[in-house]
């Protein structure tokens, strides 16, 4: 069974550098009208900051032999039963002849490293339980397993990239986290929550502020080229 990921590389470039164009286009929309979020979020409220990535992976479900009408990407048809909530709201859903074949969050971070990172890592882990208690009580019917997935694109910046201090005074917490960066963070939190099968691909790029659509991985394991040929695979075989 092949898979088809189209120009990938190319195709990853553009959507880093439409990442960072958008938010440069949203912060100065806000300026024109003498609007100033607080902080970074000028940058973030349009909400459409990681459009590039959402098109790039729909393309590469359809590559793979599902129809655009079957990728949904719309707020009013992107929800889904949970388990400990009534419905939670994803990126993008892949639904194949009424199989629920992949459901998809695409996050980002830049600037406001400390104060977003838990957050982030909350969010994440309460996502992914929900959803799959959700499938194992049956809220998708009789099917396989769903994809999960999750992709983060962090700013590489000194700040992303130093190393950080934690307290805990009463136990120790785990060796993997002494001293590490916000970057070595989130890595080891996309490792654990594939090794701990919450998702079935986690991704990370790092990405310097700018308009070059340069980027970076810190492995194979937790690259986007593993979450896309993952995600390729699982749509491949759907078809099939």
């Amino acid at each position: 069974m092949s898979i088809d990921l189209g120009d990938f590389e190319e195709n990853v470039r553009n959507a880093v550098l439409a990442f960072w164009n958008t938010r440069q286009e949203s912060a100065a929309k806000q300026e024109a009208i003498g609007r100033f979020d607080q902080g970074q979020r000028s940058g973030v409220t349009s909400g459409k900051n990681m459009d590039g990535f959402v098109g790039f992976v729909a393309d590469i479900v359809q590559r793979n032999g599902i129809a655009e009408e079957c990728i949904y990407l719309k707020r009013r048809v992107l929800s889904l039963p949970g388990y400990f909530r009534p419905t939670k709201l994803w990126d993008m859903l892949v639904i194949h002849n009424d199989h629920l074949v992949a459901a998809l969050e695409f996050k980002s971070q830049a600037g406001s490293f400390g104060n977003n990172f838990n957050n982030r890592t909350e969010e994440a882990l309460g996502t992914a339980l929900d959803l799959m208690t959700a499938f194992r009580e049956g809220a998708f019917g009789d099917q396989p397993r769903p994809f999960v997935g999750w992709m983060m694109l962090l700013e590489d910046a000194p700040s992303s990239r130093k190393p950080v201090g934690d307290r805990s005074p009463h136990f120790p917490a785990f060796p993997e986290f002494a001293m590490a960066s916000y970057a070595k963070r989130y890595h080891i939190l996309c490792r654990k929550m594939m090794q701990e099968n919450l998702y079935d691909a986690a991704a990370l790029l790092l990405s310097p502020r700018g308009k070059s659509g340069v980027y970076s991985e810190m492995d194979t394991m937790t690259s986007l080229r593993t979450f896309a040929t993952q995600l390729a695979g699982r749509v491949a075989a759907e078809v099939a």
